[in-house]
């Protein structure tokens, strides 16, 4: 059972916009580090953006400047917003939640979402 649920995704040309979405449940939403990761085919997923256990928030050299990445506490959802897309960004991403209880972790998730960039 796949409890993140990602969308947004998409082709668009060099320079354009997307946003990305993922939902998820709020009893993983509320103890979670949470962000978004990417795949190329054959290389390894690459973290792009994320929300620390502290709060604090981590780019990727590659996306800093670019990317933002935001949330929305009552509907338990984050979000991608990727300008200035470039053809290196197309990938597969991949919303991931790391739920943290008192004596251990659960990592969860999305299906990924495909996003093409090229002109």
């Amino acid at each position: 059972q796949v409890l993140l649920a990602e969308s947004g995704g998409g082709s668009v040309q060099p320079g354009e916009s997307l946003r990305l979405s993922c939902k998820m449940p709020s009893e993983i939403f509320n103890r979670s580090a949470m962000g978004w990761y990417r795949q190329v085919q054959r290389r390894e997923r690459e973290r792009v953006a994320f929300f620390g256990a502290d709060g604090r928030v981590s780019y990727s050299a590659s996306v800093k400047g670019r990317f933002t990445i935001s949330r929305d506490d009552p509907q338990s959802t984050i979000y991608l917003r990727m300008n200035s897309l470039e053809p290196d960004d197309t990938a597969v991403y991949f919303c991931n939640a790391i739920a943290i209880y008192s004596h251990y972790q659960q990592t969860y998730w999305g299906q990924g979402i495909q996003v093409n960039v090229s002109s």
